[in-house]
């Protein structure tokens, strides 16, 4: 019974950082306007943009200039699986709406090229991060960088290679990551998004699932998660927009179709040029 359990368990705590990659490729526009002028920025807006090439060229170009900051190579990395995530075609809000949809979605094919190179970002990064941790452990650009790599990776395991279990220990490093990131930066407000969707995912979850994650480290706390998208989602920088989206997956998930609507709304206001609000508004609405 517990095994069955923590079959369903495994499945909704990888929809936790997939759900985030589901965001990223969804808004395009805002990210930037806090400082466009910086080509890490320049990069980010690409990302979100699906320009995938032009925002490596941006996130190359940071790295030239900040060789020892890691939020360039993670950057990288992310350009390098969104771009997959585009080309398989697995980016379907439809595909999160609830267990079934997630467990029966296809089995992909990667490119084992990019695999390589996104893994190749990856390291990269995690060994400027840990470099800079050895000298200061409160190094805030290293312990963001190393919870987006922890949140990328479950990702990659989860959508593309279909690794539950693996995602699940990603997940658990990027909620960790993030809580580390949040003592030493309180202000971070970017860092309660990795901790708000694992509240979130494991909170929904029946009592008996809760305990065992529990157990191992990993936080249950729904209404908690739900606070700190909202925090994330209204003072965050680079994921403020991620956390407005999954606050509205959320609200779909929880049956909630008007705050749903209301908040797709509302990002369809503001990014007028990203045709994924409308696409999911026509979709709750059609589903009534």
């Amino acid at each position: 019974m517990i095994s069955r359990m923590k079959g369903r368990g495994w499945v909704k705590v990888a929809m936790a950082w997939c759900l985030c990659a589901l965001c990223l490729a969804a808004c395009a526009e805002d990210i930037p306007r806090a400082a466009s002028s910086s080509a890490l920025d320049r990069g980010f807006a690409g990302l979100y943009n699906l320009d995938f090439a032009g925002a490596e060229k941006d996130f190359v170009s940071w790295q030239k200039q900040h060789p020892d900051d890691p939020m360039g190579p993670v950057s990288e990395a992310a350009g390098f699986l969104f771009s997959e995530f585009n080309r398989l075609g697995v980016l379907e809000a439809q595909f999160y709406e609830n267990d079934a949809n997630f467990t029966g979605r296809p089995k992909f094919i990667p490119d084992p090229g990019v695999r390589q190179v996104f893994l190749n970002a990856i390291e990269r990064s995690e060994t400027l991060s840990r470099n800079r941790l050895a000298k200061d452990p409160k190094d805030r650009d290293a312990l963001f960088a190393m919870t987006l790599s922890s949140g990328l990776q479950a990702d990659y395991a989860a959508l593309i290679e279909k690794r539950n279990l693996a995602s699940l220990h990603f997940t658990k490093q990027a909620s960790v990551w993030g809580q580390q990131l949040l003592a030493v930066c309180p202000e971070c407000y970017d860092g309660l998004l990795a901790t708000g969707m694992s509240k979130y995912i494991i909170g929904s979850m029946s009592a008996p699932v809760r305990w065992v994650l529990r157990l191992g480290g990993l936080p249950s706390d729904k209404q908690g998660g739900i606070a700190d998208l909202q925090t994330t989602a209204t003072r965050g920088h680079y994921l403020a927009p991620f956390a407005r989206i999954l606050l509205a997956i959320a609200y779909a998930r929880e049956k909630d179709r008007p705050r749903a609507l209301q908040m797709l709304s509302e990002l369809q206001k503001d990014f007028p040029g990203n045709s994924l609000f409308a696409r999911e508004i026509a979709h709750l609405q059609a589903a009534r």
